[in-house]
């Protein structure tokens, strides 16, 4: 019998991927993205050591919308601030296994406006 796959199950093994490939380092952490259907998050992350040096979301910035492009944008401007605060310049960018479009290019092109280098 074949296993029926849900889209999350489709998301988690795209990020899988992207994992074996992408890893935050002290000096270039990893700038990780998650959208759920009401909230965007972003993460500066430093896999060696486990931490998270920066972070936004739209539950932390209490937008009145929080799930679209202009709440991305805002997101994404937060994110590279709190970066900018804990003295990162350069990170790479994980888009969590979601396809690199509307919300999540919106965030990315909104965190390199605002200073990040990626």
């Amino acid at each position: 019998m074949i296993k029926q796959r849900n889209k999350k199950d489709l998301i988690r093994k795209k990020h899988i991927g992207i994992r074996k490939k992408v890893s935050g380092t002290p000096e270039c952490p990893r700038l990780a993205v998650h959208k759920t259907g009401k909230h965007i998050y972003a993460q500066v992350i430093d896999d060696t050591k486990g931490l998270t040096l920066a972070a936004a979301s739209t539950v932390s910035l209490k937008l009145e919308k929080m799930a679209d492009i202009e709440a991305a944008k805002k997101v994404g401007e937060e994110v590279a601030k709190a970066a900018k605060k804990a003295k990162i310049e350069k990170v790479v960018f994980d888009r969590g296994g979601f396809v690199y479009h509307g919300k999540i290019s919106a965030l990315a092109d909104a965190a390199r406006e605002a200073g990040l280098n990626f």
